[in-house]
């Protein structure tokens, strides 16, 4: 069942996209739209684009698209349902008792309510004479009271199903605890479940919603594995979270510090930066670097000292260079990770690294210095050849003022590293358009050949279709000229599903706006949907060109695809790329 559409038009009419994604997004007005920084993508270059008169948005750089719902949805991570809760909610309105399915809203719902009373469990658990191991364990690594509660810390029994029986009393089945995560089934006996977590301290996960959403459990001996987390569930995709967001986003501080794992962060907040965050059991992810942007303009990279530390640094450094937030990597010494350090220097030594942490430039610069031998002249000639490598990517100012230090320190003219920096200035220029050119390039061929093909129809038949279905949203009035027409002749997928519900809303004289869709298409079919209504290009006679559209899908729908692309070896798929780009697939098909 499907929401109302009384209820999702009075929902458009009370809510403004451009005032719920700027609460998300800095957004600047460019004519009759604005644009930002896309928060679903990193880029430097704004390519997100809000449509205030079709109430929608649009992502040129990776085709992300749709209404307020849509935006929602994809920034909040919600189903459909919870993200016009949400929006309902924002604008005053009550969602409607009945009149949808709420299936799903209700399992993410049992699921988090039991992730809340495991995490109870453990809890109080720990706090007992049978699991005070785990509370001594928290006390030895120098946790406080106030601490453990905080983080709502806990221990798991050291039994095969104890947090089962414990939930079942609660009313839980135990197809439901298995779905949450919570137990496993057995291998040797399908119908009976054990606990996924046993004989470990359990550190709960917690969105920036305040839900209970997943756990990590650590054992207390050598058993392998030593940590295990919560595997993906309806209410958890450990890609999206940070552990303490919930925390760190109300700190007050416009940096996050970024650490590898939980235990540091929950040190950290103990000393009293509770701005720390880490990933939830994962390497850092694009989509973790953009929850923080939406926090913060800056991020300390507190990464461990160890190669695996370095090696996460490095991979955080490429996914940061991607966004317009500012990095910088403290020197960390006295101890392996921030923990350590501050049990090892204190709170006010390890405050001053933070202090004194480098920018990119600063940190890759004295690696550079560590990796040469700057007493001999070779070693300067190699520093400063890839100083000048650095640089060029670089900003004037920056390229000014670190060529100037490095210079004076080693009594080299800066006109000489200028020159030098420059020159592979230059390289970079020229090969970063070739690339780019090469890329996007190689990119359209492929969606041409794919979407052609693939689809089992020409791309004069795919162009066609788009067209006529953009003309069918603008000009309902067009449908009048849809009798005969055989909906069966349209390619199968997102244009059949897409012409369907447009003739079903103008019978029902609902009006085409993204909001209609939102609940029948997927984010990606959103987005193209998006892409076509924004993209529109008005005509001088839509009728008439309507039912040219028409009639150019019917032609070819009655021509036979000469050529199975799944079935091309990569030499011919690369001819077949650079037919359709000489335009000769149409000119054999028309022979």
């Amino acid at each position: 069942m499907a929401l109302p559409d009384s209820f999702l038009q009075e929902l458009k009419i009370k809510t403004d996209i451009e005032d719920v994604i700027s609460s998300y997004v800095t957004l600047k007005r460019r004519g009759r739209t604005l644009v930002g920084l896309c928060p679903f993508h990193n880029e430097k270059t704004p390519s997100f684009t809000v449509y205030p008169e079709t109430q929608s948005f649009y992502c040129f750089g990776c085709s992300a698209g749709g209404d307020s719902v849509g935006f929602i949805k994809r920034i909040e991570n919600l189903d459909y349902i919870d993200a016009v809760k949400l929006l309902a909610q924002r604008a005053g309105m009550q969602l409607p008792e009945d009149g949808y399915d709420d299936s799903l809203v209700k399992k993410r719902r049992r699921i988090l309510e039991m992730n809340r009373a495991a995490a109870k469990f453990y809890h109080s658990f720990m706090l007992s004479d049978e699991g005070k191991i785990g509370l001594k364990y928290f006390q030895s690594r120098g946790l406080t009271q106030k601490t453990i509660t905080r983080f709502g810390l806990g221990y798991a029994p050291d039994s095969w199903d104890a947090l089962v029986k414990h939930l079942n009393s609660l009313g839980y089945r135990d197809f439901e605890i298995v779905e949450a995560g919570l137990a496993k089934r057995s291998s040797k006996n399908q119908s009976r479940i054990y606990d996924m977590f046993r004989n470990r301290v359990m550190t709960p996960y917690i969105d920036i919603r305040g839900n209970v959403i997943a756990f990590g459990g650590r054992v207390l001996d050598y058993t392998k594995p030593k940590y295990i987390n919560t595997s993906d569930t309806l209410v958890f995709k450990k890609t999206n979270e940070l552990f303490a967001m919930n925390i760190a986003k109300d700190s007050g501080d416009s940096a996050l510090i970024l650490c590898e794992g939980y235990m540091d962060v929950i040190a950290l907040h103990q000393a009293g930066f509770t701005n720390a965050v880490a990933g939830c059991g994962t390497a850092l992810t694009n989509e973790q670097v953009r929850l923080i942007s939406r926090y913060a303009n800056e991020v300390i990279l507190c990464y461990d000292t160890d190669e695996a530390g370095k090696q996460a640094l490095t991979k955080a450094i490429r996914l940061f260079n991607n966004t317009d937030i500012k990095i910088r990597i403290p020197a960390l010494t006295g101890g392996k990770d921030p923990d350590e350090i501050i049990k090892t220097q204190g709170v006010e030594r390890f405050s001053a690294m933070l202090e004194g942490a480098a920018n990119e430039i600063e940190f890759e610069i004295i690696n550079l210095r560590n990796k040469h031998n700057l007493n001999s002249t070779q070693g300067k000639l190699d520093f400063l050849n890839d100083v000048s490598r650095l640089l060029a990517n670089s900003s004037r100012i920056e390229q000014d003022l670190y060529a100037s230090r490095i210079c004076e320190e080693l009594d080299v003219h800066k006109d000489s590293l200028m020159a030098q920096i420059k020159q592979y200035e230059s390289q970079q220029s020229r090969y970063s358009m070739r690339r780019k050119y090469e890329e996007e390039r190689r990119s359209y061929q492929r969606d041409v050949v794919r979407e052609s093909y693939v689809k089992s129809a020409s791309a004069r038949k795919i162009n066609a279709e788009k067209r006529m279905l953009s003309i069918l949203l603008r000009y309902p009035k067009c449908y009048k000229l849809c009798d005969g027409f055989d909906e069966k002749m349209l390619s199968e997928g997102f244009i059949t599903k897409v012409y369907q519900l447009t003739i079903d809303f103008i019978k029902k004289g609902i009006d085409c706006s993204l909001t209609a869709y939102s609940q029948y298409l997927t984010d990606a079919e959103l987005g193209e949907l998006s892409g076509m209504i924004n993209n529109f290009n008005d005509s001088n006679n839509y009728e008439a060109e309507f039912s040219d559209c028409l009639k150019t899908i019917a032609e070819e729908s009655n021509k036979k695809n000469p050529v199975d692309a799944g079935g091309l070896s990569d030499d011919d798929f690369l001819k077949l790329m650079k037919d359709i780009s000489n335009n000769k697939v149409h000119k054999e098909e028309e022979k």
